[in-house]
């Protein structure tokens, strides 16, 4: 009697053991799981089942400011440049592919590449990383390889910078419709606070200067500084980590006012004027 009880006690202790393995295993694959879907940075580039035809029209070879553009199926594309955004003054308006543009979706302007196409963005100052819809041509300034949509500027953290360095591959065709999706938010990834107004140093003759953006990465502040010319100068005086492309000095905010909307037309549409004084 003793050796058959203590028998059972054995097997219920060995399937006790066993039981709260398991319990132990499922616990850790619901976690596993769970986690899995929390982080983002696991989300897969978007499989397109159904593809919408390509504009035909927009494949044409076409001049703008007196260049000539080749638009070409580009398997291959993968480039490192400059991107811009826009957004209210193009707000609803048609697209190159007929589609109306929407500021807040994920969507973008290119000047060569099959419309409608998807290509990944990602902001190299932060590691944040997009799908976009190219539906659109553009954008015709200098060094500059995309447009974003005020959404995708917001989804890559360049909404106050205005401009950023970006790489750009292309994926294929874009589905009927959408398309645009977030794939990656880096840790280390904080957009930077907004630009603040502050005294830039004092200089002889001129106590205005004009703030076109601000740039975690001092790369793509010395190349909008280059493309602005001989008066804009890159600024790290401050704590925050951050390079400003400062344009100046002007001697009064008149003089100020004009070159501000010079630099709005270039595309900075968040330039401000600040005072020395």
């Amino acid at each position: 009697m003793l050796i058959a009880f203590r028998g059972r006690a054995m097997a219920d202790i060995f399937c006790g053991r066993v039981f709260r393995g398991l319990l132990v295993a499922g616990l850790l694959s619901m976690v596993a799981a769970c986690a899995g879907v929390a982080r983002p940075e696991a989300a897969r580039l978007p499989v397109v089942t159904d593809p919408a035809p390509i504009v035909s029209g927009t494949m044409r070879r076409y001049q703008v400011r007196g260049r000539w553009y080749q638009p070409a199926e580009q398997p291959g594309y993968d480039e490192t440049g400059l991107a811009s955004w826009y957004g209210d003054q193009f707000n609803g308006r048609p697209t190159a592919t007929g589609e109306r543009f929407d500021m807040n979706a994920l969507t973008a302007a290119h000047k060569t590449l099959p419309l409608p196409g998807l290509v990944e963005v990602t902001n190299l100052a932060n590691g944040r990383r997009i799908v976009v819809r190219v539906n659109d041509r553009g954008p015709f300034v200098d060094n500059r390889i995309i447009d974003l949509s005020r959404g995708s500027a917001e989804a890559l953290g360049m909404l106050n910078a205005g401009v950023g360095e970006v790489r750009v591959r292309y994926l294929g065709r874009a589905p009927r419709t959408g398309g645009g999706t977030t794939l990656q938010y880096a840790t280390a990834g904080v957009e930077p606070p907004a630009p603040v107004t502050r005294a830039p140093p004092r200089t002889e003759g001129g106590a205005y200067w004009i703030q076109a953006g601000a740039f975690s990465d001092r790369r793509a502040a010395r190349r909008v500084a280059d493309q602005l010319g001989d008066q804009a100068t890159v600024d790290a005086g401050m704590d925050d980590g951050l390079f400003r492309v400062l344009v100046g000095p002007w001697p009064d905010p008149n003089a100020a006012e004009r070159s501000r909307q010079a630099v709005i037309a270039r595309g900075y549409a968040d330039a401000l004027l600040i005072s020395a004084r």
